[in-house]
């Protein structure tokens, strides 16, 4: 809310009565933000067998990315088709460069751990009695859809 004036811009009296006043709406971005998070996580040591336990963390063994980098990271690659060389241009500018080949890793790291949900989506899929697809994309491979079905 913007403070109204306190005197008459024409004649400078400060009787001023208010009438209303007027809503404007302006669409704004903010840019995104980066942060690096530290999180504590204790080691325990086996009295027995001597071995370390520590409860584990990130989504992909021994990453570095938090979830929602990840699936920015994937969604852009996939859903908007979005490549990682440009992407990774992208966050350079935005002050986080990020190796191309670590982007790689960590869309592959992705893929693998997100391989049995892909299963199981599949094996639903295929177990129906018919598949209803768009003909307009079989239409490229309509010979090689034939065949898998």
């Amino acid at each position: 809310m913007i403070d109204g004036p306190t005197a008459c811009e024409f004649c400078g009296s400060n009787r001023l009565r208010k009438l209303g006043e007027d809503v404007t709406r302006t669409l704004e971005v903010v840019p995104r933000q980066w942060k690096v998070i530290e999180t504590i996580r204790e080691k325990f040591s086996c009295r027995d067998c001597e071995k370390i336990s520590q409860a584990p963390f990130h989504a992909i063994a021994r990453g570095w990315a938090g979830p929602s980098l990840l699936a920015m990271i994937v969604f852009e690659k996939f859903g908007q088709h979005q490549p990682l060389n440009r992407q990774a241009e992208r966050y350079a500018l935005e002050g986080v460069p990020i190796a191309l080949s670590t982007m790689a890793d960590a869309v592959g790291s992705v893929c693998a751990s997100l391989n049995p949900l892909l299963r199981l989506v599949e094996a639903h899929v295929m177990a129906a009695e018919r598949l209803h697809a768009d003909d307009s994309v079989l239409q490229k491979h309509a010979g090689r859809m034939i065949e898998m079905i």
